[in-house]
Parts: structure tokens; sequence; C-alpha cells
């Protein structure tokens, strides 16, 4: 018998709106129940429709501000109430990053049972057109005979939003949207492309193409005349990570770059490797850990989750050695390449399981000083627990979940006596719940 549905979700309501969750919706308390509202901001009366109930909270839309928050702003993106990429861009830049630094403290405090002695200024650049990583859903609709191309909707992921713009991608990709639409419109098979991966460096464009069939002859020739006309630099993937290709330009290399000025240092990268999305910030959060970790000439310090050697390279220039540790071998190669580019002898790189306690243990007489731990969104627990084994005097964390952040300080401070003396956020992320941290531990 099927389920009669809760008169009660479908009745507008109003209500106060007290604070704001950590991905982005506003909290309000109805007869005792916490109610997460999409689209609603602190401090903000709103009239919502409930989308959700669940024994210990309810969720619900927002359809209307009865009384704004003064850092409520209109979305630059025509999109942005029914595309999912991004959830912040009704609350104004100054107001999303303290919304960060205030989760970031609050999760030290409550989960990691710790303060920082500092709060550094949280680090910030361009709010628009940052994105140089991302992969765009496609779908092709044989009752439209049209192709969507766009990230999933908030309410409905299952879905994809039918997009024109994007403000946040690069902005050489955004100028090319319903190019690239009408590009698989033309596909004798269209039904073939799955997604669409995006990768910029600072001069070149990278799409890699997922296709779930091989591709005709004249849809690869489709693909290099796009890729002449806006320069980009046209990859085909038919099956794994593995299988991605150069298809257009033949002669070119596989490889992108990116740069550290301030180090002179250049990495290059595979469209597919991981890489930071956000150029501007990682140039900012290079120079900040650098600068927390107030390297030596004589120091020897571990890398761990080192990737392509982001951190590892620029830190090999104010100290004795860095070693690099890294659970893909594909990367630990990347990383030595980079070293070797840029005449660095005295780095070297290891693939190992950082998850693993044997591995950690092996690294007990190694004479690390100081420890760069940036780990995965399930953060360095199997590390943090057996930091006695290394015993560095100091340990910066960056963090890409303030949560597994709060858990791991909580094991550095209260298990091993380190002091959290700073911690602050950087907005990697503008417009969405993202949230990028660095901390630095002292014993």
């Amino acid at each position: 018998m099927r389920k009669k549905r809760n008169p009660m979700l479908a009745e507008p309501v109003t209500a106060h709106v007290e604070k704001f969750s950590h991905d982005g919706r506003g909290i309000a308390r109805i007869d005792g129940k916490t109610t997460f509202i999409q689209g609603a901001l602190a401090d903000e009366t709103v009239i919502f429709q409930y989308t959700r109930q669940k024994k210990d909270y309810d969720e619900g839309r927002l359809l209307s501000v009865v009384k704004r928050s003064s850092h409520r702003v209109e979305p630059r993106c025509p999109h942005y109430s029914l595309c999912g990429g991004c959830s912040l861009q009704h609350l104004d830049g100054p107001a999303q990053i303290h919304e960060k630094q205030a989760l970031l403290l609050d999760l030290l405090e409550r989960t990691g049972h710790c303060k920082p002695e500092s709060v550094l200024p949280p680090l910030s650049s361009d709010l628009w057109h940052y994105r140089n990583k991302a992969r765009l859903s496609v779908r092709y609709v044989q009752k439209k005979n049209a192709t969507l191309i766009g990230f999933r909707e908030k309410l409905n992921p299952r879905y994809i939003t039918e997009i024109e713009q994007c403000p946040v991608l690069n902005a050489r990709i955004d100028a090319q949207i319903t190019h690239l639409r009408g590009l698989l419109d033309r596909f004798l098979q269209p039904q073939s492309i799955a997604q669409i991966e995006v990768a910029a460096g600072d001069d070149d464009i990278a799409l890699i193409f997922r296709h779930l069939s091989p591709l005709s002859p004249e849809d690869e020739e489709k693909l290099i005349e796009f890729g002449k006309v806006a320069d980009f630099r046209i990859y085909l993937q038919p099956a794994g990570p593995d299988s991605v290709h150069l298809l257009y330009p033949k002669e070119a290399s596989e490889f992108l770059t990116y740069t550290i000025p301030e180090e002179n240092i250049t990495f290059q990268f595979h469209p597919n490797d991981f890489t930071q999305v956000n150029a501007g910030i990682n140039r900012l959060m290079v120079q900040r850990a650098l600068l927390l970790l107030a390297l030596e000439p004589e120091d020897v310090v571990l890398d761990l989750f080192c990737g392509l050697g982001n951190f590892s390279l620029p830190m090999a220039k104010h100290c004795r050695q860095v070693v690099g540790i890294e659970g893909s071998e594909a990367m630990v190669r990347r990383a030595h390449m980079n070293a070797v580019k840029n005449g660095l002898v005295n780095t070297e790189f290891h693939c190992a399981n950082l998850e693993d306690e044997l591995e950690i243990a092996s690294l007990e007489k190694a004479p690390f000083s100081k420890v760069l731990i940036d780990p995965p969104r399930t953060g360095a627990m199997t590390i943090v627990k057996h930091i006695d084994k290394i015993a560095p005097q100091r340990l910066l964390y960056v963090s890409c979940n303030p949560a597994t952040l709060a858990r791991d300080a909580d094991i550095l401070v209260n298990v091993h006596g380190y002091r959290l003396t700073q911690a602050g956020v950087m907005d990697m992320f503008p417009h969405t719940a993202h949230v990028e941290s660095i901390a630095l531990f002292e014993a």
C-alpha cells in the first residue's frame, strides 16, 4: 500500500532563521525541531516549504524572504537557483568567508576540544572565474533532440542543469559552454559523450571527453575543429582514467603547466592529475605554508600526501631536504619529474599507503624536524595517532574538510601534547560551502 504524503509538506511555513549550517543552509527551530532551509540566511524571516521530514530534523526550500539579511545579494549566475555547482551566491563574499572561519573555529572547539592561540586572517582571491578544474555532466535527451551540459541540480542530483554560462568556471571555458552544446548536438552519436572533464593551466585549457562508445571519424574531426577554433587541447577517454589520450593538437605535450612565481617554480601536470582548482589561492596558500613552517637551512621536512610536489618543491628551496610520500605511483613519478625540471636535487619521493600503521612506524628513525600534511577529506587519523614515531617540532596541517581536521587536532593536542598555535581558512571555492583551512601545531 502506498504511503500517504504528509499534508504538512505542502503547506508554506513562516520561520525565523537563527544561524547558518556547514553546508550553506539556514537553520530554524520549529516546535523544538531543527529545520534546514535551502536558500535562507541567518537572521532572516522566511516563508518556506517542507521538502523532507526525518526523525531528528526536517528540510525545506525557500519560497520568499519576509525580512532580509543585510548580507543577502543577488546571485550573479542565472542558473543559481537550480544548479548544484554553487550554494552561497546569495551571500556576499566577506560574509561567506566569515561563516567559513566561524565553522572552522566552532568545530575545533566542539570536536577538537582546542582553540588556536591566534586566528590567521582568511586568504581570499578572485571570487569569479577562479575554477580551473571541473567535471561537467553530459546527457543527450532524445525527446528534445538536444544535449544537456552542466552540473547536477541542487535538489534533484539525478538531473543535469542546462546551463548557458558559469561565472565561477575559468573565463575561457565559460565563454565556450553554448558552443560546446552546439558541438555535441551536431554529433552523429551525441549519446556517446557522458562527461567533459575540464582542466586549465596558466596558459592552456584541456577538455577530456569521456565517451561510452567509439567515436566516428566525423565526430572526432568535429572535436578537432572545435579545439582549433577555441584554442583548447582535446583529450579522449574511452574507458578508465588510464585511457585518457591527446586527440588535438597531436604535436603538443600531454602536460599543462602552472607556476608558483614567488618561488620561480613551474609544475607540469596531466589534465586528470589532482591539482588545486584555484590558482590564486594556491599561490597564497604555498606562501603561507612556507611562512608558518619557518624553514631553516638545516631542516629536513616530511611532506605527507605530497601529490605532484605542490608544497614539496617550494619547501625544498628553503631547507636541506624534503621527503615526499604519496599513495599514487603516478603522482610520485610526477613529483620526481617536476623536481628534476626545476633543478631541485634535495628532494626524494616515495609511494606508500599512509593509512597503514607499519608505513608510519617505518619513519620512526628519520630525522624530520618539520612535517606538512595535506590529506584527502578523510583526514590523517593514522598519521596523527602515531605522530610520536616522527615527533616533529612543527606540524602544518592543510585540510579540505574542517570536520576531520578538528578530529585530528583533538588527537594532536589532547593526546600528544601539541599546541595549536595558529589556524585559519582559505577561500579555495568561493560561493560554495567547501572550507579549506590550515593549522599549525607546535611541540
